[in-house]
């Protein structure tokens, strides 16, 4: 058989071979460092044994693919160290992930204590340096095999499997899992691991079945390599917003609220109130958008017109039963129907489209319990929902005008480079989940593509990703833990004119069906100020700023005048405050320097006497003294030309 491998060269061998022996003979320090193969693009283990004529890359850590088998390793690991130190857990399922891996475990919860024994228990297990071998039974024998050692989760995944299935499991020296692999050679190959945190989850994911303990790990080739990446996630845990923004006091939550239901504080709400001011304002002022208002709820016979009430009721808030009461409603997930109504209060002429229609919009999602986290993921939340209702022949610049529009709210703040764009189509395979022929999908689909590739935009497909009724442009960005979440939409629909009977008259007196467009301009206020917080860590650019300014008098003899210079800048809408306080000046610069404010304004006898303010940033540090009214000048422009200022952080005195 002949063997092409990744440099193009060949092998050729008379008898079959397993992948690790193919290493070896290539060299003893490949297969010392042999993680895998991918045999003809198909990732491998190192023990499958090749008879033909094929394609071979031996793939080591420093490809992902590598990486992802020493993770996987790494949770067989662990739950054998579960084992041996907590016989009675019942072991799950233990994959790798994007930055490590879990373990799911049917036992009592685990505290960081547990976490570092099983750490310790683990280095032992790896020391023993266990050969990993792989074997295979037939379905009824890997069922009762996984029974006799009172292990019902495996059993229930081996019973899913067709009857005439091979099922494989690993052994590392008398601890067994049932797994597909690949796997290391030897325990030995885990080098570098941590264990990160515990929580609770669902087994398969289902509210109704077991709750289990879920531990969280990582591990990687190098300890250097995980000391790198640990000191990541130390930064993250400084960024994460619902840490960071709760400790600036710009949000809370309360349980006897509930879970999804976050609470702003005068912090935090005028920062949404200037991000809504300013969507609004742009919206209205220069895009051509019309404002609507429109209620929260609606009777269920809305929502079954949309097809919502078939395709999304488990996800909505429903007040009432359809079997004792007369009239059943529903919190809105959505706007898109009450504004439709709004369009058909009046026969439209074709001269009056586009109409752009815009709502600041509170909506409702029945978010399970275990999805709930900050303000990334909530139960209520105001998004910048707008609908345009266009002819055919417009359909295509409205929806480059909307990404413009994403992509300048993105720039204005800050966020263009954090991004990633997707084009979410249906999928063929599932077709019940979609409304339309198949026809009207491929079309939409590729008019989206299409613009795409004209804005020059990298972007991803990704299939049965899109709504139920039409394809869509999601702009996503990653939170601190690498998470994706979804931050602006926009997304074709040539289907629901048809049910709401919505129509334009063209120019010969035709009623014609209209195209839809829905689309927000900056996404959730909740998401996105989560996203703010966590880019900048908490260090906005001025305009954004809760607190602008902060006032500070040397002493109390310059209050009055510390007021004075407030309520200038205050006239000249800047949020200013004094901080007043019998302390030290030092201490008081080092507040602020704490609550990550933008400016302060030392003033003492000197200051008074000249009309002048002593100016500290936290873009340059001392900024020198300055007329209040250049200051204020500057800082109006800051705020009105809504300028990113590069960080440079004074150095503590």
């Amino acid at each position: 058989m002949k063997i092409k491998l990744k440099d193009g060269s060949f092998k050729e061998y008379s008898e079959e071979k397993s992948v690790y022996e193919i290493a070896a003979d290539i060299s003893e320090g490949l297969a010392r460092n042999a993680c895998a193969g991918e045999i003809d693009g198909k990732i491998v283990d190192l023990r499958t044994v090749i008879d033909s004529d094929c394609e071979l890359n031996i793939v080591t850590a420093s490809d992902p693919a590598g990486l992802t088998v020493i993770r996987h390793t790494a949770s067989h690991i662990l739950a054998e160290a579960v084992k041996r130190l907590f016989p009675e857990a019942k072991v799950t399922i233990g994959p790798a992930i994007e930055d490590g891996f879990y373990y799911d475990f049917d036992t009592e919860p685990f505290s960081r204590e547990d976490l570092d024994k099983l750490e310790a228990e683990m280095k032992k297990i790896i020391k023993e340096g266990h050969e990993i071998t792989c074997f295979t039974l037939p379905r009824n024998e890997a069922i009762q095999f996984m029974k006799d050692r009172n292990e019902p989760y495996k059993v229930e995944l081996i019973e899913d499997l067709p009857e005439d299935a091979q099922i494989s499991f690993y052994d590392q020296g008398g601890f067994v899992d049932l797994c597909a692999g690949p796997h290391l050679m030897s325990t030995k190959g885990v080098k570098a691991y941590k264990l990160l945190s515990s929580s609770m989850a669902y087994w398969r994911g289902d509210s109704d079945k077991a709750r289990l303990q879920r531990i969280y790990g990582t591990a990687f080739n190098k300890k250097d390599e995980l000391k790198e990446h640990l000191a990541k996630l130390e930064d993250a845990k400084q960024r994460d917003h619902n840490k960071l923004g709760r400790e600036m006091g710009l949000f809370t939550t309360v349980d006897v609220i509930g879970q999804g239901l976050p609470l702003f504080t005068p912090k935090g709400t005028k920062m949404i109130m200037k991000l809504q001011r300013w969507i609004e304002d742009l919206e209205d002022n220069e895009w051509g958008y019309v404002r609507t208002r429109t209620p929260l709820m609606a009777k269920s016979d809305l929502y079954k017109m949309s097809g919502h009430w078939d395709h999304y009721k488990d996800g909505m808030f429903v007040l009432g039963d359809e079997e004792t009461d007369k009239e059943v409603f529903a919190l809105r997930p959505m706007t898109c129907p009450f504004q439709y109504y709004v369009y058909k209060n009046e026969q439209r002429s074709y001269r009056d489209l586009p109409m752009r229609m815009s709502e600041t919009s509170t909506l409702f999602r029945c978010e399970d319990s275990g999805e709930m986290h900050g303000l990334t993921r909530v139960r209520q939340f105001t998004i910048t929902e707008g609908h345009l209702v266009v002819r055919p022949d417009q359909m295509v610049e409205e929806f480059k005008g909307c990404l413009a529009l994403a992509k300048y709210t993105l720039q204005t703040l800050g966020l263009e480079e954090d991004v990633t764009y997707h084009l979410s189509k249906w999928d063929p395979s599932n077709k019940e989940k979609y409304m339309g022929e198949p026809e009207v999908w491929e079309e939409t689909e590729g008019h989206i593509r299409q613009i795409l590739k004209e804005l020059d935009i990298d972007f991803t497909e990704d299939v049965g990703e899109a709504a139920f009724y039409g394809p869509k442009v999601d702009i996503n960005a990653k939170n601190v833990y690498g998470k994706d979440d979804t931050m602006i939409t926009i997304q074709w629909d040539a289907l629901l004119a048809e049910q709401f009977d919505m129509y334009f008259i063209d120019a010969n007196g035709e009623k014609v069906r209209p195209y839809i467009i829905h689309r927000t301009s900056m996404g959730c206020y909740e998401r996105t100020l989560a996203w703010l917080i966590e880019h900048y860590a908490g260090k906005f650019p001025t305009w954004l700023c809760p607190e602008q300014v902060r006032v500070l008098p040397i002493s109390d003899k310059y209050n009055a005048y510390a007021d004075t210079v407030a309520a200038e800048l205050k006239k000249n809408g800047v949020d200013a405050t004094v901080d007043s306080r019998a302390e030290k000046i030092g201490y008081k610069i080092r507040e602020a320097r704490l609550d990550k404010l933008p400016y302060m304004l030392v003033v003492g006898q000197q200051e008074e006497a000249d009309g002048t303010v002593s100016v500290r940033s936290r873009f340059a540090g001392d900024e020198g003294v300055k007329p209040l009214s250049d200051f204020i000048s500057q800082i109006c422009e800051e705020i009105r030309t809504k300028q990113i200022r590069e960080e440079q952080m004074e150095k503590e005195q």
